[in-house]
C-alpha cells in the first residue's frame, strides 16, 4: 500500500488549476507504483490538506483515509471558520479507515507540527500544494516540506499560492498556479 501524505496552504485560489494539479500527481503516483492500494493521510485541515485527500478519494474510491489530528476535535473545530466547513470535516471524517488521537501540547501550533510529523512519518509520497517559501510559522507548509525534503521523500509540489502574511486573502502563482514538480521520483 502506498500512503500519500498531505501539506499544504490554508487559503487556496484557482482551485481548478489546483484540482489538476493534484490529479497529474495522482497519475506520476499510479504510474510510478501501478496496482497499489492507495491510502491519503491527512489531518482534514480547510484548503489543501482536504482538497487532496478529496481528489485521492475520487481518483481511487478504494482509498485508506487517516487522520492525524492536531487538536481534540472541539478545539480543531475553532479553526474552521464556517458551518459548512465543520460539515465538510464532519463528513471527511466518517469516511476515516484510522483516526490517530492528538497529542497532550500547550500550544496549538506545536499541535500542527505534531501533526504534520505524524503525516511525514506515515507517508511513502507527500503531495505538497506550496507556493515554495518558507513556513510562515511552527508546522508550516514550508517546514513540512523541507523535513520531506531532508528525509528523502518523494514530493509532488503542487504550485500553489498563499495567503499575503497576517491576512486570509489567498493568493495565486498566475501561470505557475497548478503546475507540479516531481522531487525524488
Amino acid at each position: 500500500m502506498i500512503h500519500i501524505g498531505t501539506t499544504g496552504h490554508r487559503f487556496l485560489d484557482e482551485i481548478p488549476k489546483l484540482q489538476a494539479g493534484i490529479d497529474r500527481a495522482l497519475a506520476r503516483i499510479t504510474q510510478v507504483y501501478p496496482g497499489e492500494a492507495w491510502s491519503v493521510v491527512s489531518s482534514l485541515a480547510e484548503g489543501a490538506d482536504r482538497l487532496v485527500a478529496q481528489q485521492v478519494l475520487l481518483a481511487r474510491t478504494d482509498a485508506r483515509l487517516i487522520v492525524p489530528l492536531p487538536l481534540p476535535v472541539s478545539d480543531y473545530y475553532q479553526d474552521f471558520s464556517t458551518a459548512t466547513s465543520r460539515a465538510e470535516f464532519e463528513n471527511l471524517l466518517a469516511r476515516a479507515a484510522e483516526v490517530i488521537p492528538p497529542q497532550k501540547v500547550t500550544l496549538r501550533s506545536e499541535g500542527y507540527w505534531l501533526a504534520g510529523k505524524t503525516i511525514l512519518d506515515r507517508s511513502d509520497i507527500l503531495v505538497a500544494l506550496w507556493d515554495g517559501q518558507n513556513a510562515q510559522g511552527q508546522g508550516g507548509t514550508g517546514e513540512m516540506v523541507a523535513i520531506a525534503r531532508q528525509r528523502g521523500l518523494p514530493l509532488a509540489w503542487v504550485h500553489c499560492g498563499n495567503c499575503t502574511p497576517g491576512t486570509n486573502q489567498a493568493t495565486s502563482l498566475g501561470e505557475e498556479q497548478g503546475m507540479v514538480s516531481f522531487i525524488g521520483f
